[in-house]
């Protein structure tokens, strides 16, 4: 039997030419460039699906307590009602997700939208600490009783904190060319 780095079990499937050949056709450039785009993209397609979301009463519902126990948003339903609130914060869901999208054409508004999720994100977040109920013990452990939904936010965050910094990069370049 061969080197495993040269084999795969014996077989006469040559790891290393493989390798060689994927890394000979795919540049740095190009995985940095269609990894800039699903990040982007991606973030943009679930703030905008999350956004239209609050437009049903079942989506209110559910976030619903959420809100009302978030020191930074309880407040809300003081003004509003429950499918307002839920409304209001698809609508800015809605908008982030525009103005991220927009950063070809526009990205200092995109860096604003980034840096604008970047707060969404973290505000969503204190809902894990604010919430009563959000933890149980399993084992000993504990786990999001809602199954870690909001755990998302965590990538999320980062998305946003990337995607601002990308737009920013681009519009201080387009800045510096004129």
């Amino acid at each position: 039997m061969k080197n495993s780095s040269s084999t795969y079990q014996g077989n006469s499937f040559q790891t290393e030419s493989i390798s060689k050949t994927i890394f000979s056709r795919i540049t740095t450039d190009q995985l940095n460039t269609v990894g800039t785009v699903a990040t982007r993209y991606s973030l943009v397609v679930l703030l905008l699906s999350f956004g239209l979301f609050k437009f049903y009463a079942f989506e209110a519902e559910a976030i619903q307590p959420l809100v009302a126990n978030s020191p930074l948003m309880s407040w809300l339903y003081i003004l509003l009602s429950v499918g307002q609130v839920s409304a209001l914060i698809g609508t800015v869901e809605i908008v982030l997700g525009i103005l991220i999208a927009i950063k070809p054409w526009q990205p200092k508004l995109s860096a604003y939208g980034s840096l604008g999720a970047v707060l969404m994100f973290i505000t969503s977040l204190t809902f894990m600490i604010s919430t009563p109920g959000m933890w149980i013990t399993q084992e000993g452990l504990p786990v999001p009783s809602d199954g870690g939904f909001i755990l998302k936010d965590i990538v999320l965050l980062g998305s946003a904190i990337w995607t601002a910094a990308d737009a920013l990069i681009t519009y201080n370049k387009k800045k510096l060319q004129h």
